[in-house]
């Protein structure tokens, strides 16, 4: 599932290059001329980074910033400003404000796209491309394979972005409520069992190399990874 970047820019040319070269990069993009515009979006659909002018019409890109670092829904949610306003006290304030990078303009879209991958990178790791061991289970992003000790493991599409996220976000307790808004995106309205469901067959398809003890069901919380060995079968029959 490609990342989503929210795109607020007041002017058209500009908003419509940013747009066009980051879906070119495999980026799904929004688009908003303003804050209160923005706000609007973010009320129905949380992207997983904003990119965002400083000097927009009405709110300022600024005291979006600062909104949106106080509320819970998105004080967690990557933020970049894109802004002509390139003087030391501005990035400080813009920085301060709780933005990931700064980025002035004029600016090259290559840059902007690479200043992207690494906040996406650093804050949300399920989107980056570099392979991902835990103890014998490695996933490779780029060539969407998974292996145990070796052996190859057949996953679904969505078992494949669950054990991903899981894989990089290790030792913490994710609700059902939680693992939907990361996984799936906290715009799709499904059931929370669903996620039961799509954990009974993660675990199925992990058991040949013996990785399905790595998911851990906390009762009254969620699931949880911990990166322990696992017990290979031949072990843990012969017991």
């Amino acid at each position: 599932m490609p990342a989503s970047v929210l795109i607020v820019e007041d002017e058209p040319a500009i908003l419509e290059l940013i747009a066009i070269n980051l879906q070119h990069a495999g980026f799904d993009t929004l688009r908003a001329k303003s804050a209160e515009e923005a706000n609007r979006l973010l009320g129905d659909v949380l992207p997983d980074l904003v990119l965002l002018d400083w000097m927009l019409p009405g709110q300022s890109g600024l005291a979006l910033a600062r909104r949106l670092r106080g509320d819970a829904r998105t004080k967690e949610m990557p933020l970049i400003f894109l802004t002509a306003r390139a003087d030391e006290t501005d990035k400080l304030a813009g920085l301060e404000s709780g933005a990931d990078d700064y980025v002035t303009k004029p600016f090259s879209t290559k840059e902007l796209v690479a200043r992207i991958r690494a906040v996406l990178r650093r804050r949300k790791p399920q989107y980056g491309d570099e392979p991902v061991d835990v103890a014998g289970l490695m996933l490779d992003p780029a060539a969407h394979r998974v292996t145990g000790n070796g052996l190859p493991l057949a996953l679904g599409p969505t078992e494949f972005r669950l054990l991903h996220y899981l894989l990089t976000h290790p030792n913490r307790v994710y609700s059902r409520a939680q693992l939907l808004d990361e996984v799936w995106g906290d715009h799709v309205f499904i059931e929370e069992r669903t996620v039961d469901v799509h954990i009974r067959r993660l675990r199925q398809a992990l058991s040949p190399s013996g990785h399905d003890a790595l998911i851990e069901t906390v009762r009254g919380s969620g699931y949880a990874l911990r990166p322990v060995i696992a017990t290979p079968i031949a072990a843990r029959s012969s017991g």
